[in-house]
């Protein structure tokens, strides 16, 4: 093989042959020095070492349009013929019996057509229908895509939390945010790529909404609160700052001794050296004294209500997060005495009064503070409960589940504002056209992210999985 190639050596060459012949080589020194660089920075005692790993395994499908998501988890179920999907015909027939078919509710106390205590008006550009519940979100409809015709799978709470975090109905599944984290990693290495925002209530379902399920351990949510203290223990001890450091690298030379390593353990290590690195990073993102008056009074920060200045301290450091490279935020409702967060089965206008007053100032805040900072062409705004509620009553002035149509809204990256897609019946019951599956919004929210939701797979049990399953479409008609 070698005398092979000497006649080629021993020939006088042009310089188009010779760059022919060594471009491959041209390229591949370009790539070694690209190699011993992030081998260079990947030694034990570089902290950033797993996140400039993770940057090179963790590419998008396609371009992306999105490169964060802001979750707003709206929980209980909004009502959507109180919300975003107007029925004439149900104010006319308030009172009167059902005339169409009633499948079978969560109490099956079942009464009269109830109509929509708020008036809906038209806003924006688009015209889009927003009843007086949400004034401040009413004023970014041309920034909305709104989907009137979701449909889950499940009427009762725990199970449809779980569909919506997880894509199946059944405890146990990665969530949502921690297949993006999965999939994509976080931007910044000293905060957690899978952030969810404790507004004091835990839904139905519980922690196991935000977990990893058979992912490793490090993409599960990072669950913070808004103020001095977002994580317990963040403040170090300035006199075990040194040991706590030797202890970190005794763990990680253990493990690379053992030539068995478990992904629990190293999933385990990476989850210690992130909550290392939080330490100097977490404090300085509840410090909300940088931010200017006006902005802290866009997010509601000083309202009146207790409930609007804590869900605009979420929004506002959710806005923070994504800024910093967080690559998915959930928010969570502000618990308020004497209401079950969105879950009206009864007292319908006081407590979807006071659950919107909670969160419409902020939400419309957040929209507009990220438009202003460049920040919402590539963050992905997501707004939705797990299900909707009945047009008829449950008793007298509540309404009951429904998980055969509701209303969501996406805004940001990628999406065409303005946009009104889907029709329910004429009260709202049941989806008339282009039902959209939590499948497909999974779909569609990976997707904006450049993830081919089918190709984001993960090998377990004998099987490779994915969030959606075998099913989902992308939703390209909301899609900018």
């Amino acid at each position: 093989m070698h005398h092979h190639h000497r006649p080629l050596l021993n020939k006088e060459l042009s310089r188009r042959e010779m760059l022919r012949i060594c471009r491959g080589g041209f390229g591949s020194l370009a790539f070694m020095g690209l190699l011993g660089s992030v081998s260079s920075a990947c030694k034990s005692d570089n902290p950033n070492s797993r996140s400039l790993l993770r940057q090179l395994a963790t590419t998008p499908h396609y371009l992306p349009k999105a490169k964060n998501v802001i979750f707003l988890y709206m929980d209980g179920g909004v009502s959507q013929v109180d919300s975003f999907d107007p029925k004439p015909r149900l104010a006319k027939e308030n009172g009167l019996d059902p005339t169409f078919k009633i499948d079978a509710t969560q109490f099956n106390n079942n009464g009269k057509l109830l109509k929509s205590p708020w008036e809906f008006k038209q806003y924006g550009e688009s015209g889009m229908a927003v009843s007086a519940l949400f004034p401040h979100i009413a004023s970014c409809v041309d920034d909305l895509a709104l989907i009137r015709s979701m449909v889950s799978n499940f009427p009762e709470h725990t199970n449809a939390n779980y569909f919506l975090h997880t894509g199946s109905g059944l405890q146990g599944r990665p969530s949502m945010g921690a297949w993006i984290n999965y999939g994509l990693g976080s931007e910044n290495s000293n905060l957690p790529g899978y952030v969810v925002l404790d507004g004091g209530l835990v839904p139905p379902g519980g922690v196991d909404n935000f977990k990893n399920g058979f992912l490793p351990a490090d993409y599960q949510a990072s669950i913070m609160k808004t103020g001095a203290t977002p994580v317990a223990n963040i403040q170090p001890d300035s006199s075990m700052a040194d040991f706590q450091r030797e202890k970190l690298d005794f763990i990680q030379a253990m493990d690379r001794g053992s030539e068995d390593k478990s992904q629990e353990v190293e999933a385990a290590i990476k989850n210690y050296e992130l909550a290392y690195r939080m330490q100097s990073s977490v404090p300085e993102l509840s410090e909300f004294a940088a931010e200017s008056k006006a902005t802290q009074k866009l997010y509601g920060l000083f309202d009146e209500d207790p409930n609007t200045r804590s869900y605009g301290a979420q929004c506002l450091m959710a806005r923070r997060l994504v800024e910093r490279g967080v690559r998915f935020v959930e928010l969570t409702c502000p618990y308020q005495k004497g209401i079950d967060r969105w879950d009206q089965h009864s007292g319908l206008k006081d407590g979807h009064e006071r659950n919107a007053h909670a969160v419409d100032q902020p939400i419309a805040g957040l929209l507009k503070d990220l438009k202003s900072r460049g920040l919402l062409e590539e963050t992905l705004v997501v707004w939705t409960g797990e299900f909707g509620r009945t047009p008829f009553a449950q008793g007298k002035d509540g309404r009951d589940h429904n998980p055969s149509a509701f209303s969501m809204w996406m805004a940001g990256a990628g999406i065409k504002g303005g946009t009104i897609y889907g029709r329910t019946d004429d009260y709202g019951y049941r989806v008339e056209e282009n039902p959209v599956s939590i499948h497909d919004l999974h779909a569609t929210i990976l997707h904006l992210l450049g993830v081919d939701h089918k190709q984001l797979t993960y090998h377990f049990g004998g099987r490779d999985f994915r969030l959606t399953d075998v099913h989902g479409h992308v939703v390209k008609d909301v899609l900018g």
